[in-house]
């Protein structure tokens, strides 16, 4: 053995370019199709969770090592590689610091905040359904979880809502639309971090490119949901002001960090120092305002399983497990490159798509949609859609805000449309804990909201026609710059 092999060896420094599978690059693709087969199983027996997923992940890849034709220690060395790939630290690193700024904005009040503004309003029925709407947007993109948005929502406006005659499935549906939006265009979502890292992008700038589609999908769904949502009648008997008795307009100056870190991230500043600079504006105002105790942002429990408490720790332990499955997958994906998987992949579907850079882009869709359809949390559909975008938009020159763009609008619509969906549970679930609360609450089953989460609908289908038509397609420069016209080879 050389001197070289003997420090790889003892360093971990090897790097594996290629390995060897029974049954070909079907074989190298065992992983990832497990782990799809896996959350397809689990979602439709109802036993889907983070964990669960973790769990499949983990089986998948040592079914890969099994039908390993390489040495297993290339296999392992591979599996690292893929491990160490920037895209799923950075990922996961801005997880944690947009759910710590997510939490201390709930500290301080933010959701009351908003919630009071349509007390305040008067609107009642299909209007009100529209307010529930453009706010659960604003808070979506606000604190960039649109998990957070179902389950605050569904805790203060649904029955707010059904309260003043609104339609209980338009109300839900709302709720659900108002999150597609922020975790399509928050710069601090999850789906937006993973969509632009997977794709080498910075996120202010995939942020500004995509404005226009979320827009254009925004105010149809305001329309609809103010004509067709006042279906309700007034629970009789009801005050609205036992609904709203928590709520004022204090919250409302958390708004103030929101823009800081808004105006910073659109700025061109690094996501984490925009969210630090969040975090370090936020607490303050939550202390100085008398908003929240410290302890509500950190205490320290001695009897807790995780001794520190608080919005910090909450805004930590939220993204633990998708850490670990973004991790995961994203080794999963790299074991496609080093078996050939992505590169027949690319042959079958160049040979279909020859020089049409539009059956590129509905290629693109069309594998989103796919594995968004079987995956049930958005974040690991497009993790796992994320490197078949990137081989086929690099390959036809498309560039890196298009196609952060294709993957996460698409994900973003399918994770809040259909019944079997982590956030459309969710928000049942919630619904159904609210209703111990209120028993006059009606409980809107997830099979009847899903066709009227418009905000999902209509993202969905602008991008299948930007894909068919070309509107708002880019191409990659030399320098990484936006082009109208395709460059020269």
């Amino acid at each position: 053995m050389s001197n070289n092999e003997e420090l790889e060896r003892a360093t971990g420094d090897k790097t594996i370019q290629k390995l060897d599978f029974h049954l070909g690059p079907f074989g190298a693709a065992v992983p990832l199709l497990f782990f799809v087969v896996w959350a397809i199983t689990i979602s439709v027996m109802d036993l889907s969770s983070e964990v669960a997923l973790v769990l499949g992940a983990i089986i998948g890849l040592t079914l890969g090592l099994l039908l390993c034709k390489s040495k297993w220690e290339d296999y392992a060395q591979g599996l690292f590689d893929g491990l160490a790939q920037p895209v799923g630290v950075i990922a996961m690193v801005a997880w944690f610091y947009a759910g710590m700024f997510a939490q201390v904005l709930q500290v301080g009040g933010l959701v009351e905040g908003l919630v009071w503004i349509g007390s305040v309003t008067g609107v009642e029925g299909g209007m009100f359904v529209a307010l529930t709407f453009v706010l659960a947007a604003i808070f979506s993109t606000a604190v960039g979880t649109g998990y957070g948005t179902t389950v605050a929502f569904c805790t203060l406006m649904y029955p707010a809502g059904v309260a003043v005659g609104a339609d209980p499935t338009f109300m839900f549906a709302a709720i659900l639309a108002g999150a597609v939006f922020g975790d399509n265009l928050a710069p601090v979502s999850d789906t937006t971090i993973v969509s632009a890292t997977t794709q080498d992008a910075d996120v202010p700038g995939v942020v500004r490119s995509r404005f226009k589609y979320s827009i254009v999908a925004a105010v149809p769904a305001v329309i609809l949901f103010a004509i067709f949502g006042g279906g309700g009648s007034q629970a009789e008997q009801i005050s609205l002001g036992s609904v709203m008795e928590s709520v004022n307009a204090s919250g409302l100056i958390m708004l103030v960090p929101f823009a800081l870190v808004l105006i910073l991230a659109l700025s061109g500043q690094h996501l984490l120092t925009s969210l630090t600079w969040g975090l370090i504006a936020a607490i303050p105002i939550i202390l100085v305002l008398n908003l929240g105790a410290f302890r509500d942002i950190l205490s320290f429990n001695p009897e807790s399983d995780t001794v520190v408490e608080g919005a910090l720790v909450e805004g930590l332990t939220g993204y633990f497990n998708m850490a670990i499955l973004i991790l995961l997958i994203v080794g999963a994906a790299h074991l496609l490159k080093l078996g050939g998987t992505m590169a027949a992949i690319t042959t079958v579907l160049v040979k279909w798509i020859k020089h049409s850079v539009r059956k590129a882009e509905v290629s693109i869709w069309a594998i989103v949609s796919l594995l968004n359809s079987s995956i049930t949390i958005n974040t690991a559909a497009e993790i796992a859609a994320a490197p078949f975008v990137k081989e086929i938009g690099t390959k036809y020159n498309i560039h890196r805000y298009r196609m952060a763009n294709m993957l996460d609008a698409v994900t973003s619509a399918l994770g809040y449309i259909f019944p079997w969906g982590a956030p459309v549970l969710l928000g049942w679930s919630t619904i159904q804990t609210m209703q111990g609360q209120y028993d006059w609450l009606p409980i809107v089953e997830p099979t009847a909201v899903f066709p009227f989460v418009f905000q999902g609908w209509f993202l969905f289908i602008i991008m299948l026609i930007a894909a068919l038509t070309g509107w708002g397609l880019r191409y990659e420069g030399k320098n990484g710059e936006e082009l109208k016209e395709k460059p020269r080879d």
